[in-house]
């Protein structure tokens, strides 16, 4: 009630922040001022970048140009400002011979070491090999 009381003095509003809270937080300010601040934070958040994980599969028997295509469709996305996961999918025999598939990652790390952030996680799946990439800031 004081609160209440001295906001009317002032000429102010007593608004709730956070009503949850024990006790609850009030402030006391011109409230069509507040409703306007909070609408401005809800448009930066909605306007706010939100980054996506992209995924690009890869067969360790890729052809060059194929490669190079993919390569293309890495850069626009690490350009939007996307995450990228890329695997490479060994099947049957080709598991095998996993170096095909650690010389096309090698490859890759080499042409985005300029842009992006490099990262390895260990894989425990023989048919796979995972690369994540980030964008450099």
């Amino acid at each position: 009630m004081e609160a209440i009381k001295l906001a009317e003095s002032i000429g102010l509003d007593l608004v709730e922040i956070s009503p949850s809270a024990n006790p609850p937080v009030c402030k006391v300010v011109d409230y069509s001022k507040f409703l306007y601040l909070e609408e401005q934070k809800a448009k930066q958040r909605s306007k706010a970048k939100k980054i996506e994980l992209k995924e690009i599969k890869l067969r360790p028997n890729i052809d060059t140009h194929d490669l190079n295509t993919k390569i293309k469709h890495i850069e626009k996305f690490l350009a939007e400002g996307d995450k990228i996961k890329i695997s490479v999918n060994f099947k049957g025999r080709e598991a095998t011979h996993p170096e095909v598939g650690k010389r096309i990652i090698l490859t890759l790390i080499a042409h985005f070491s300029e842009m992006a952030e490099v990262s390895q996680p260990n894989s425990k799946d023989p048919k796979n090999l995972i690369l994540l990439l980030a964008p450099k800031k």
